[in-house]
């Protein structure tokens, strides 16, 4: 049996990036600096999409910790501030508790 090495590992992150038959994310949302955009981006495109798998809420949340998680250590602070706070806004437009 093979290994996987750290090389394979990124071309995996990238190839469910580039084909994810998830859903259709507005370009470049992970790079806004506005929280309520964000999580308004993610709302309306769970909602949207009729290729998930999952109930909107769910997608929308995975869908933002998987960018979260595939940038990592690659996110400064200022970065992630507004990752972390459309987090409790997407919770918060689901009608789900903040945490």
């Amino acid at each position: 049996m093979k290994t996987k090495t750290r090389k394979h590992a990124k071309k995996w992150s990238a190839k469910v990036t580039n084909t994810s038959n998830a859903m259709d994310l507005e370009k470049d949302i992970f790079k806004s600096k506005d929280p309520d955009k964000i999580a308004a981006s993610l709302k309306h495109s769970a909602e949207a999409s009729h290729r998930r798998k999952a109930s909107p809420f769910q997608s929308a949340m995975s869908m933002l910790n998987f960018y979260e998680n595939r940038a990592g250590h690659n996110l400064s602070k200022r970065q992630r501030a507004p990752l972390e706070k459309a987090k409790n806004k997407l919770r918060r437009l689901f009608g789900k508790e903040e945490k």
